[in-house]
């Protein structure tokens, strides 16, 4: 990211923009598309009734006289609410690629059926949220009280027109993480006793032992969390994000930066790229950070033992939390760390 960029950006969109922090959700995928609708639909229906109260992460008691209907969330929050039988009406943040593809932060969400208020950072149509008359907007929350996605010059007129729920992504665990989202589908009339989501939890504490047996097996791994701009290379601190905290609970060993007042990351210049020493690199997969493949042409990250050894995997930053899309997460780094050699 270019200083002069970097110096325009709010410390929420510096951590947007491209600085390796992570987060998301995700849970139970539900099939095909009648059973999808068939799930809204008895979500739905099983809260219809009476009035409806959730207590969010800010600690802020949200009340309704009745169970919200016309939501519109942060496209994460938004397909993992999906995953538990509970459509929105509208998203805002990363949807849709410049090809026309859903963004990788969409998860299963069809994004030809949900309004796009703002598909970048700083972007959200006011007229056209108002023009829903939303019921309720949820996002997450990478700061105490800062709702993510949500432009700070037009925050007010947005939060006067609806309830608002804000859930940590940070400084909490994964777990804890996919907890609270489970809790605000619940009460949106999701089922969570239903085999589907009971059976996605199960594999994810299945794919989460496999984790702590993979890093057991090999201690002597170290893993760096990585994202890439045109001229900066940011290293994560594992312990600020609730993805990367629970693998640093699970036993993966991390690379620990000298981040920098934010608490997230550190910023290397590429001529520094090499300062910390790694056996695997999880690079961070949103559309606003640049894929290994686009750096094929700085002879600094190609010469990365870790680079050279083909020891890279991705890292979903803005995980979707539901069980069902944070299962694949732990899969994937506990295959890395079980393949990987040590090269540092």
């Amino acid at each position: 990211m270019p200083i002069s960029r970097a110096s325009l950006l709010s410390r929420r969109g510096l951590l947007a923009a491209g600085g390796a922090i992570g987060l998301g959700a995700a849970l139970a995928a539900c099939g095909d598309d009648d059973k999808k609708k068939g799930d809204s639909q008895k979500a739905a229906e099983s809260g219809k009734s009476g009035p409806w109260s959730f207590k969010d992460d800010r600690g802020k008691a949200v009340e309704t006289k009745s169970t919200p209907k016309t939501i519109v969330a942060f496209t994460g929050t938004a397909a993992a609410l999906h995953d538990y039988g509970v459509e929105v009406k509208a998203v805002f943040g990363p949807t849709k690629t410049k090809d026309g593809k859903p963004d990788v932060q969409a998860g299963d969400l069809d994004i030809n059926k949900v309004e796009i208020l703002g598909n970048v950072w700083g972007e959200f149509s006011v007229e056209k949220y108002a023009a829903l008359a939303p019921d309720l907007l949820v996002t997450d929350m990478w700061e105490k009280d800062a709702l993510w996605y949500v432009p700070d010059n037009s925050k007010d007129k947005i939060l006067k027109l609806a309830p608002s729920v804000a859930l940590w992504a940070a400084q909490i665990s994964m777990p804890a993480a996919l907890q609270r989202r489970a809790d605000l589908a619940a009460s949106l009339g999701a089922d969570l006793k239903a085999a589907k989501f009971t059976e996605a939890k199960a594999r994810f504490e299945k794919a989460a032992a496999r984790l702590r047996a993979a890093a057991k097996a090999n201690p002597g791994v170290t893993v760096m969390i990585g994202s890439a701009s045109a001229d900066l290379f940011y290293v994560s601190a594992a312990k600020t994000s609730a993805d990367t905290a629970y693998f640093q609970e699970l036993g993966v060993k991390f690379v620990e930066p000298k981040v920098n007042a934010q608490g997230f990351f550190e910023e290397l210049s590429w001529e520094n790229v090499g300062k910390y020493k790694a056996d695997v690199i999880m690079m961070d997969n949103r559309s606003t950070a640049l894929q290994p493949d686009a750096l094929k042409s700085k002879p600094t990250w190609t010469g990365l033992p870790a680079v050279k050894a083909g020891q890279i995997t991705p890292r979903t930053t803005e995980p979707i939390y539901s069980y069902d899309k944070c299962t694949p997460i732990l899969e994937t780094l506990a295959k890395a760390i079980e393949t990987a050699k040590k090269v540092a």
